[in-house]
């Protein structure tokens, strides 16, 4: 899974991807010091394979990951190449989730691009690149579309939904998967625009808003609802970055919050993704595996290892939470609690599975 973090320069992405990836990309107090799109793999926090780790006296515990992309700070005009130019669209299109990061605080020391803290202004800033960035690239796609559909009839659909699409994104809105068809929405989603990807937002808030919303934060929920708003605030992430586990929940206690901010966007971007998480558990290794919701046993199989799909028998699967109450995976299958799965079972999430196969 993959998260670009975008936003106007200055508004505190890099520092909030530093303190998420603990990855050190430079961040300093000016626009555009994020020249290339720093990425960070981390750790998605997972107790349950921790606790099989404990019951299996495993060897190894791997979790499952989630990657970052921290892309330079757009500006009004980056569709046509101001600031550090549309090259930094590009970079967007390649991930599965945006975070759009919007600064909630005052401080003089920290400069604006524009001079002034305005949520509302900086969220149509960005929305009108991106929009502008997308258009560009389905008039391009319209014009080769449309050469095709006089020598291919076939085609003719597909520029009706190109020109659909166009219409859409000038009148100002993102196409909605709900005014189309499931075929319809496969293509337009294969278009890979930016405007079509799931999106939240991150409001970077000074340390003594943490717990209360600011005017700032309550106009960036109003304006971009239902869409979900994290409040985080960039230095207490930074710092809790630096603390051990101890230390770190001791922090977040002090605080009042019981998780950190890159749980909540963990949560938020599964949630977003329609993403679940089935285990695997031995004495050799506990496994975390992040697959989408409604994905069959065959296909989760092929997340370990292609030759296990092609020569998948069935699926040995007990529910996390009845094998931790049955005490250990012998007593699980004596009580009759562990399944025999086949092609057709869709993964749950904390799923414990062995599959069975034979190439």
């Amino acid at each position: 899974m993959k998260i670009g973090i975008v936003g106007l320069p200055n508004v505190g992405k890099s520092t909030i991807f530093n303190a998420l990836t603990k990855a050190g990309a430079e961040s300093a107090n000016y626009p555009f010091c994020t020249i290339d799109p720093n990425v960070g793999v981390v750790a998605v926090p997972d107790e349950r394979i921790e606790v099989l780790g404990k019951m299996y006296n495993t060897k190894k515990v791997t979790p499952t990951t989630i990657e970052f992309v921290d892309i330079a700070g757009l500006v009004k005009g980056a569709s046509k190449g101001e600031g550090l130019g549309n090259q930094f669209l590009a970079h967007i299109r390649e991930v599965d989730a945006v975070a759009h990061v919007v600064r909630c605080f005052e401080d003089e020391n920290v400069v604006h691009v524009s001079g002034k803290i305005n949520p509302f202004d900086d969220l149509e800033t960005i929305d009108l690149e991106l929009i502008l960035a997308d258009l560009e690239m389905i008039d391009r796609r319209i014009e080769k579309t449309r050469k095709a559909a006089k020598a291919d009839k076939s085609k003719r659909h597909s520029l009706e939904l190109l020109e659909n699409v166009k219409a859409a994104l000038e009148s100002g809105k993102r196409p909605n998967p709900e005014e189309y068809s499931e075929d319809d929405w496969r293509f337009i989603s294969g278009l890979q625009m930016i405007c079509t990807k799931p999106v939240f937002y991150i409001a970077n808030v000074s340390e003594d808003d943490i717990n209360e919303d600011n005017a700032f934060v309550s106009e960036l929920k109003a304006k971009v609802a239902p869409a979900e708003v994290i409040k985080i605030s960039a230095k207490i992430e930074e710092e809790l970055s630096t603390l051990d586990d101890e230390e770190r929940d001791a922090f977040l206690e002090e605080l009042g919050l019981e998780t950190s901010g890159l749980d909540r966007v963990i949560h938020v971007a599964y949630r977003l993704l329609g993403l679940i998480s089935f285990l695997t558990a031995g004495p050799d290794e506990c496994r975390a595996w992040t697959v989408k919701k409604g994905t069959k046993a065959p296909q989760a199989a092929g997340k370990i290892h292609s030759d296990i799909e092609r020569g998948f028998i069935r699926a040995e699967i007990t529910t996390y939470d009845d094998l931790i109450a049955a005490g250990s995976e012998a007593k699980a299958r004596e009580m009759g609690i562990t399944r025999i799965e086949g092609k057709d079972y869709v993964m749950q999430d904390g799923d414990v599975t062995f599959f069975r196969f034979n190439v």
